[in-house]
């Protein structure tokens, strides 16, 4: 998330209250309900098929709701067609004019509330100003690259003056290292503007780069909505604790508001759950180790069989005869234990979630 925040907030409260939308009797949306506050960026995250396009469409008026209502600025936006809401909507696509300079293209939409060409030329330039194209007004989209035409395609989002600006899956026809460019430019521009803005991905670590707020979304229900590092680190179900990151399923058993994993005794997320087996969800960073030539055999000593490099950090997994177990660690760290590496593995005592079949619980 975006260690600075805007002095000041320019934005609109906006309120999704208890959504329903079907298609052929299946439910997209159930009851959905979410409010984003006034210059606030919240990211939708969830599995394809999850709801989170389909709530943004909903918002942006391209879809009519089956229940529930749309509220924008404090006005009920519910039954008005989408040129009535006063929405900024970046998609995937660029969908740019071929036969328009990037300017022209910024300007279509003030084009079309009939502003004045002087205006709308000044208006254009300086959203392209805003997006670092300031240069390339006079510019073909085939005269750009990918990231730049969608730039240009924020830049007319953004011209219009709208109350909420929505972007939908805007990065994901870029790549990798354009993709987290822009991404940090949209953040930039969005607290520089100060518009509410609803982000809708299915890629974790955009949501959790960028947004003040991450909703997790699941078979058209909201299962969390928190600050990033809350989500990841505070997961409320175990769906979004194996959806955002990587997560060990460890058998253990709850006694006491503690889960009892291999030997080591965890905290716990639910501090109320009942006792009994349950299975703990353990993020790999919370899992260190040490090599053990001599180690003899137990619950947490295993054996290397496969490390992948990510850069500053690797990916461990050890075989511990009946489970593996994944463990993040430094590159330096991982190097000096390669596969076939006897090693004796340390769980951190961090809140953990766990998952169970409740029916099976064991009441204290």
């Amino acid at each position: 998330m975006a260690a600075t925040a805007p002095a000041t907030r320019a934005g609109v409260e906006v309120r999704l209250e208890n959504l329903q939308r079907s298609y052929v009797g299946v439910s997209a949306l159930n009851g959905l309900s979410l409010t984003l506050a006034p210059g606030e960026l919240v990211a939708l995250l969830g599995p394809s098929g999850c709801g989170k396009t389909t709530a943004m469409r909903l918002v942006a008026g391209l879809e009519e709701a089956d229940g529930g209502r749309v509220v924008i600025g404090g006005a009920d936006v519910t039954n008005l067609p989408a040129s009535k809401r006063d929405v900024g909507m970046v998609f995937q696509a660029y969908s740019l004019f071929p036969h328009m300079t990037a300017w022209q293209n910024v300007a279509f939409g003030l084009q079309m509330r009939k502003v004045g060409q002087d205006e709308r030329r000044r208006r254009a330039h300086e959203m392209l100003d805003i997006v670092g194209l300031g240069g390339f007004a006079d510019r073909y989209a085939h005269q750009l690259s990918g990231g730049q035409q969608q730039r240009v395609a924020l830049a007319r989002a953004l011209a219009i003056n709208p109350k909420i600006l929505l972007l939908d899956e805007p990065l994901s026809a870029l790549d990798a290292r354009v993709r987290a460019r822009l991404r940090d430019e949209i953040r930039r521009i969005q607290l520089e503007v100060g518009i509410t803005t609803l982000f809708v991905t299915h890629d974790q670590e955009e949501a959790l780069a960028i947004a003040d707020r991450v909703g997790v979304m699941n078979k058209g229900r909201l299962e969390q909505l928190a600050p990033p590092t809350e989500v990841y680190s505070r997961p409320a179900t175990p769906f979004v604790a194996e959806f955002v990151g990587l997560t060990n399923r460890l058998a253990g058993v709850v006694r006491g508001g503690e889960v009892e994993v291999r030997g080591a005794r965890l905290p716990l997320v639910q501090t109320g759950a009942a006792d009994g087996p349950a299975t703990a969800l353990v993020r790999p960073e919370t899992v260190s180790m040490t090599a053990d030539d001599e180690a003899s055999a137990g619950p947490l000593v295993g054996t290397v069989i496969a490390t992948s490099f990510l850069g500053a950090t690797s990916r461990v997994t050890v075989d511990l005869g009946d489970a593996t177990v994944l463990a993040q660690l430094t590159t330096a760290d991982a190097t000096t234990m390669p596969p076939g590496t006897r090693v004796r593995l340390t769980l951190r005592p961090d809140a953990v979630l766990i998952a169970r079949d409740e029916a099976a619980a064991v009441e204290a």
